[in-house]
C-alpha cells in the first residue's frame, strides 16, 4: 500500500514522487526515439507522448510498491 510521504510535519502524496521520475523516462525515451529517428513512425505524437507517460507512471507506481 502506498503511504503517503512527511516533509518538514506536511503530508504528500507519493505521486509528487512518482511523475517526476515517470517525467525523466519518458523524456528520456524521447530523446532515444529522436536520436535513432523512430519519431517518423509514430502517427500522432501528442498521443503517442501522453501514452507513454502514463505507461511510465504505472511501472513506477508498480516499483516503488
Amino acid at each position: 500500500m502506498l503511504h503517503e510521504l512527511g516533509v518538514g510535519g506536511l503530508l504528500f502524496s507519493p505521486l509528487l514522487a512518482m511523475v517526476p521520475v515517470a517525467l525523466l523516462l519518458a523524456y528520456l525515451t524521447r530523446l532515444l526515439l529522436y536520436k535513432l529517428d523512430w519519431r517518423r513512425y509514430i502517427w500522432k505524437e501528442a498521443w503517442f507522448d501522453v501514452g507513454l507517460f502514463v505507461c511510465f507512471l504505472a511501472l513506477t507506481v508498480f516499483w516503488w510498491r
